[in-house]
């Protein structure tokens, strides 16, 4: 009589599950995944064709390379030309943030299928079955390596199609994708540190700021790049590869090398700490609550007054990074008529300087709708994860439970602009040599984007009460925003387009004329459609 057969054992059990779970995480993000590379795919080939025609001849971009590498201000945010192709003009603008982008895109897509999935309860049910212990970490990076993946394709794809060589689109493509991936590693280790996915978002994310400045202060402290503050960070990989200018392929060595070191460290975090818990454990709470969280608003500033103190002091030193620049900029544009059309598209006709000033206003407002929208969208982590039912059982109403956040939608934005009005205040006018006088300018520049960045973050209430489901939507609607306002000018976009976004409405300060309409007209679409979104909240099922 012959043994009975013994069922194969999987080759790895710690990874049984990970395809059914990648599958699922595909499907989840059939929607964010596609439209998030393309429109990064988008960027990227619409600037090559927008200075295709704002360069057209070899001396105009000849004449942008030059003075671009002789000011330490424009090094700084956009690094040094390597060459003064069209291509190499589209890897100088586009590598460093095109290699943010796709590294965003990737922490967001790694902490929502590991930690969030720990958070919610839901990867604890799903370990009950043939799940192994190493699946879900695996199936999000095999997700996100997808989606950078698509990403390098359709860059490659569309430069080629453009016209420009494909060596260098290719080179081009990789060093982004590459930059998304090393992130999306950072990523998995923050998951494993921290014991929710706001925290790990929130680590990841100033992973990404850091890399951003660490690449601008080294751009500006060398004209060929050579600093070890830029060889230091990921953005600054992106940069070296130097597509169409002689492309370093041994540079791409270094973005998925650290990848592939960040993966494996978050595989053996993994295996040290319990399901739904961080290795760096939250401390104990007191014995007997503080008074102020008898009520909502002391609940809301209990979960989120760390997210603020971050933004503040993140505003803080951007601010002041930013105002330290301003001074180079009319070096840049003397003699070169389309960059100056460029940055009074972005900041308005008045003088360079105050146009430059105006354009850096504008890019801390749409980056603190960003803030604006996450206070608001923290409604629906906390619906979604079943703390907010309890409280809701209780004696506080919904509308009272749902005020404590908005108010830090409205006043915490405004402390986040008044930190980066007051740092590119102070740093431009001691560079200037007028603190007095500036300080009050470039502040008054910040707090003006408020109304705007409040439409937006009424966008987000509207959808949390309406559509729920979809409230995530809002951080599309507010990404678009800031391309339209970043991209925009650059690309030179129709008016209309320009006018999607509330920052178009606004005055061009400091320097432009002032009018009550614009900030009168955004903070009543905001009260609207806040109330209308409070009103659906009231009358839809909590969960």
């Amino acid at each position: 009589m012959s043994a009975p057969a013994v069922p194969p054992r999987p080759a790895s059990p710690r990874l049984a599950g990970t395809g059914t779970l990648a599958r699922l995480a595909l499907r989840r993000d059939r929607v964010l995944l596609p439209v998030w590379a393309v429109a990064l795919a988008l960027a990227v080939v619409s600037v090559a064709s927008a200075f295709e025609s704002l360069y057209a001849t070899a001396a105009d971009r000849a004449g942008v390379a030059r003075s671009t590498n002789a000011n330490a201000s424009v090094r700084a945010l956009y690094g040094p030309v390597f060459g003064d192709s069209t291509g190499g003009l589209v890897a100088w603008r586009m590598a460093a943030l095109g290699s943010v982008l796709a590294g965003i895109m990737s922490l967001v897509i790694v902490v929502r299928h590991t930690r969030e999935e720990e958070e919610t309860g839901r990867q604890e049910l799903l370990s009950a079955a043939v799940v192994g212990r190493r699946a879900p970490l695996t199936a999000a990076l095999l997700t996100a390596l997808a989606a950078n993946g698509l990403v390098a394709v359709l860059v490659t794809a569309g430069l080629a199609r453009a016209g420009l060589p494909a060596g260098g689109a290719a080179a081009l493509g990789l060093a982004v994708a590459g930059t998304g991936l090393c992130f999306a590693g950072v990523a998995a280790v923050t998951a494993q540190l921290t014991d929710t996915a706001r925290a790990a978002r929130s680590l990841a994310g100033a992973t990404v700021g850091l890399a951003f400045l660490l690449r601008a202060a080294g751009d500006a402290a060398s004209t060929d790049a050579s600093s070890p503050l830029v060889w230091v960070s990921p953005a600054g990989w992106a940069e070296q590869t130097r597509a169409f200018a002689g492309e370093r392929w041994w540079v791409l060595v270094l973005p998925y090398a650290a990848a592939a070191l960040a993966a494996a460290a978050a595989y053996t975090l993994a295996g040290r700490r319990d399901i739904g818990a961080g290795l760096l454990a939250g401390r104990p709470g007191a014995a007997t609550a503080p008074r102020y969280l008898t009520d909502a608003t002391g609940l809301a500033w209990r979960l989120q007054r760390g997210t603020l103190l971050g933004w503040t002091a993140g505003f803080a030193v951007a601010g002041t990074v930013f105002g330290s620049l301003v001074n180079g900029v009319s070096d840049l544009v003397s003699d070169n008529e389309s960059t100056r059309e460029i940055f009074e598209r972005m900041g308005g006709h008045q003088g360079l300087t105050d146009s430059f000033l105006s354009a850096l206003t504008g890019l801390l407002g749409m980056v603190a709708a960003l803030y604006a929208v996450g206070c608001v969208l923290r409604l629906r982590a906390e619906e979604t994860s079943g703390r907010a039912e309890p409280v809701l059982a209780g004696a506080t109403g919904r509308l009272r439970w749902a005020a404590g956040h908005l108010a830090f939608a409205g006043l915490g934005t405004a402390v986040v602009l008044l930190a980066g009005g007051l740092g590119m205040g102070l740093a431009y006018g001691i560079t200037a040599g007028d603190v007095g006088g500036q300080v009050p300018r470039v502040l008054g520049a910040a707090l003006a984007q408020l109304p705007a960045a409040w439409a937006l973050a009424s966008v987000a209430v509207l959808l949390f009460g309406a559509l729920p489901r979809g409230a995530v939507a809002a951080w599309g609607v507010a990404g678009g925003c800031l391309a339209i306002g970043w991209l925009g000018p650059v690309l030179r976009l129709p008016g209309w387009v320009m006018d999607l976004s509330p920052f178009g409405h606004l005055p061009k300060l400091p320097g432009a004329a002032v009018s009550a309409g614009p900030f009168f007209w955004l903070a009543g679409l905001s009260a609207v459609l806040t109330v209308v979104g409070l009103a659906a909240f009231r009358r839809r099922d909590v969960g």
